[in-house]
């Protein structure tokens, strides 16, 4: 290299990176990456409204408004939640959408009350969580590596339900095999795109090959339904309080109110997860500011007829496929929710996508979820407790994936809880750890004779040392390589916000 083309390389001005949480890619880059993240989660998006709607009988107009409404919500919660303002907004590439975890009550409460009700106590929900969630926050001592891997686990591993759902597509007599075909010729798509193409593409693989699966579902007669787009409108306000003023019956806000204490915990183990893969972990202080807007998003959806918002964990898996860490990329996708909640025929383009070619996607999706909990549980060693704590934890959750009639005669207020094997796993990692696990939880002077192969190992350890995590009661830990080094008590292993 010749002395002039260093000397102008040392004056161009780096630029600085863009592939960090608060990095914006350009908007060439920005645009799919959101696209990527809403037709990751769009058919779950839309599912609840469906789901809840046809149960109360309502008519396709109906239907429609509810899509449209859920579509619109979700993206103000997502900009909220990734931009962030004042105490609201964990600031971290998380998608949000309509909880699976209400439905159940959602539609109990709309049968008997009417759909007024539904939206009152959804209101009620997410105030609730506005309130208890500086208090809810205080459990990340809670959290520690052994419960968020098992948990990150355990929803990667839940979530393959749904993708297998998507491959099925409502066949009673199992997966037709043209549809297996696509859902395996779409993860391979997926799979040569991340071999083969340049990064800029890989990074978008995921969406490359969605598309892909759904031009070559277009010569397969009846695998792509497009017939909604003619009907639909170019353009639908949506207005509060459309199907009139919500009333508030107190056993519907406290049932809602149980499902707003699934959503946080599920919250919880999203925003940890997600905080993992982008190097950027979650302190007490981020935790109750990403609860708050989960709360926010709720009471909105209350007001615009539609239900609770959580963060949306395909999304999650979404991040550590493509290695895309900025949060501005979530923010994008809010923008393009929006827009699809104003335009009903364009959403219903993104609506026609095969459900083979969105199951091939979701087996990546939803692997890389479980993949990470396995990457977090790495940092952990693995003693006779440890190991008991993720089997059985695991055990507990997988029950009403695998067999989801298995509560049918139990109570409502445990269906509600353990019918979610998310949450039934994460409450079983936690008791079971504290169980097992109570010496970690000992005063700062006992933690230094802990030995320092115990230690959790990267990001996770910077978590535990963040300025927002003191006082949390989790052992003192130190860095992969650090053992025989003092801890810094800068606490430097986080970036404080203000």
């Amino acid at each position: 290299m010749s002395p002039e083309t260093k000397q102008k390389r040392a004056r161009r001005p780096r630029r600085p990176d863009e592939n960090t949480v608060d990095g914006i890619p350009p908007l060439a880059r920005l645009f799919p990456l959101g696209l990527q993240h809403v037709m990751a989660m769009y058919a779950g998006a839309v599912a609840v409204p469906l789901i809840v709607g046809g149960a109360l009988g309502y008519s396709s107009a109906d239907l429609a408004f509810l899509i449209s409404a859920d579509l619109f919500v979700a993206g103000i919660a997502t900009i909220i939640q990734s931009v962030g303002f004042w105490r609201f907004g964990v600031r971290l590439p998380l998608m949000q959408g309509v909880t699976f975890a209400a439905v159940g009550p959602m539609i109990a409460i709309g049968q008997s009350e009417g759909i007024q009700a539904v939206f009152g106590a959804t209101i009620a929900c997410g105030l609730f969580m506005i309130v208890v969630a500086p208090f809810f926050s205080q459990l990340l001592r809670f959290f520690p590596p052994i419960v968020t891997g098992t948990v990150i686990l355990i929803i990667g591993l839940s979530l393959m339900r749904v993708a297998a759902n998507w491959i099925i597509d409502g066949s009673e007599d199992g997966a037709p095999p043209v549809n297996v075909a696509f859902a395996v010729g779409t993860l391979l798509f997926i799979v040569l795109i991340e071999r083969f193409a340049p990064a800029a593409l890989a990074r978008v693989s995921v969406l490359l090959g969605l598309i892909i699966g759904t031009i070559v579902a277009l010569f397969v007669p009846g695998m792509v339904d497009w017939s909604g787009v003619g009907d639909a409108a170019w353009f639908a306000v949506v207005t509060p309080f459309h199907f009139g003023l919500p009333t508030f019956q107190v056993a519907s806000i406290v049932s809602m109110i149980i499902v707003g204490i699934v959503i946080m915990t599920e919250t919880t183990g999203d925003m940890i997860a997600v905080g993992e893969i982008v190097d950027k972990p979650v302190g007490r202080k981020q935790l109750a500011d990403g609860l708050r807007a989960d709360g926010l998003g709720t009471v909105i959806g209350g007001v615009f007829n539609t239900f609770p918002y959580t963060a949306f964990a395909q999304n999650v898996g979404l991040v550590s496929l493509t290695g895309v860490r900025s949060r501005y990329v979530a923010t994008m996708a809010g923008v393009i929710l929006v827009v699809l909640g104003l335009i009903p025929k364009i959403s219903m383009i993104v609506e026609g996508v095969p459900r083979a070619v969105l199951g091939g996607a979701g087996i990546a999706l939803f692997g890389m979820v479980a993949a990470s909990g396995i990457r977090t549980l790495a940092k952990v060693r693995f003693n006779n407790k440890n190991v008991l704590i993720v089997a059985i934890s695991i055990g507990v959750a997988l029950l009403p994936t695998v067999t989801p009639t298995i509560y049918d005669q139990f109570p409502d207020w445990f269906t509600l809880i353990f019918d979610s094997g998310i949450s039934a796993g994460a409450i079983t990692a936690i008791l079971l750890n504290l169980l097992l696990n109570q010496d970690a939880f000992r005063t700062e002077t006992d933690a230094a004779a802990i030995s320092a192969h115990d230690a959790v190992r990267g990001p996770a350890a910077a978590a535990l040392v963040h300025p927002e995590a003191e006082g949390t009661g989790l052992i003192q830990t130190q860095l992969l390589g650090t053992e025989d080094a003092e801890p810094d008590s800068s606490g430097s292993g986080g970036e404080q916000r203000d």
